[in-house]
């Protein structure tokens, strides 16, 4: 009887152990499906870490102490394999370029628009976000509202197109994102856009 009890014992107690030493959670940064760089934080009463890095992993410990190490995309595939294959398919991005202080497609982007019209109804997502941009020339109060008109002009676009208004939603985010940094009043081509988003 003592044996019996010392052998059902031991496997309550070391799952007990286990979990004392288990974290009281975990953090897996994963990479941006489409290059971004990406970075979060994780905060313990004991610390920070900041994952910035694919697969870096911060585990909040009991002591409140967060510890910082690497895993791998095989060792995340291998534990949460069944979780990953229940996202839903990674958000869309399309962009289109405007003639300078205007909300007019460059010619490039109108001949592309066919093109990009037929890849956003052909993905499975229920909603577009354009998010207009300017380049640094001029100044911020002027690029908000130019970043919303080309924002507006490319959901008119999509409107006209079939696309049913109630689930575009079009933003101007000003000079505040760009693609090429670039100090004020630099005339930079590639921060005159919009981002169509389908997610």
């Amino acid at each position: 009887m003592r044996a019996l009890w010392f052998k059902t014992l031991l496997p309550v107690t070391l799952t007990a152990l286990l979990a004392a030493c288990a974290p009281l959670s975990r953090v897996t940064l994963l990479p941006d499906a489409d290059g971004r760089s990406t970075a979060v934080q994780v905060q313990g009463a004991g610390g920070t870490q900041q994952l910035d890095q694919p697969y870096a992993v911060a585990a909040v410990q009991r002591t409140g102490t967060v510890d910082r190490t690497q895993t791998t995309a095989e060792a995340v595939q291998k534990q949460f394999g069944a979780l990953l294959a229940l996202q839903p398919p990674g958000v869309q991005r399309f962009v289109m370029q405007f003639e300078p202080g205007t909300a007019t497609l460059t010619q490039d982007s109108q001949a592309q628009l066919p093109t990009i019209l037929a890849q956003a109804r052909a993905l499975p997502g229920g909603e577009l976000v354009v998010v207009g941009h300017t380049d640094r020339t001029g100044s911020p109060q002027a690029n908000d509202v130019l970043s919303l008109q080309r924002a507006q002009a490319v959901r008119t676009l999509l409107v006209e197109q079939g696309f049913q208004p109630e689930l575009i939603e079009a933003v101007g985010r000003g000079e505040r994102e760009p693609l090429v940094p670039t100090e004020a009043n630099v005339d930079e081509p590639r921060n005159r856009r919009a981002e169509i988003i389908v997610r």
